[in-house]
């Protein structure tokens, strides 16, 4: 990432300034035909009102937030999932790892990744979970930094445009 690129971690109460960049981020990740859980047509609204969700989640202290910040506007984002059952401490799942369209090839999911790493690290999170479909670049990315796949779902989701997509397993384990 460039000099004038930062990882911030969003802490309540989180502004509506960043919401509408994050809103941003996730309605052009849809829009680009990415299956991170929402159908065609996805509104700027609807990406707000479930930024709005995480803000509370983030409140509640059950997710932390990232973004990534390029000349002061995020560009990516990516949670780190807290709220486990009793005898998963250990564990966490890795939510919506979101890169704008705009911002991608710069290293920015990679420096999302690393940092979300060392934060399930300090928060005594060894074992990182995520699903991820097989072969687009979110899915290459993983294995690149050493995620290793348990394996595949078939027709696990729908793509925006209700096409049906696969689900990698994905899994790691902290050093």
């Amino acid at each position: 990432m460039s000099g004038s690129a930062e990882i911030v971690s969003l802490a309540p109460p989180i502004d509506d300034r960043a919401l509408d960049e994050l809103a941003d981020v996730l309605a052009d990740c849809v829009s680009g035909g990415a299956s991170v859980s929402f159908m065609a047509p996805f509104s700027r609204n609807e990406a707000r009102r479930f930024f709005g969700k995480v803000a509370a989640s983030v409140a509640a202290g059950d997710t932390v937030l990232l973004a990534v910040r390029l000349d002061g506007k995020i560009v990516g984002t990516v949670q780190l999932g807290l709220d486990t059952p009793p005898n998963q401490p250990h564990c966490t799942d890795i939510k919506k790892m979101l890169v704008h369209r705009s911002a991608r090839g710069r290293g920015v999911g990679a420096a999302l990744m690393a940092a979300i790493e060392a934060e399930a690290r300090q928060r005594g999170r060894w074992l990182l979970v995520l699903d991820a479909v097989p072969g687009e670049s979110g899915h290459r990315l993983y294995l690149r930094a050493g995620w290793q796949q348990s394996g595949i779902v078939p027709d696990y989701a729908l793509f925006p445009d209700g096409r049906l997509c696969d689900a990698a397993i994905l899994w790691k384990r902290l050093e």
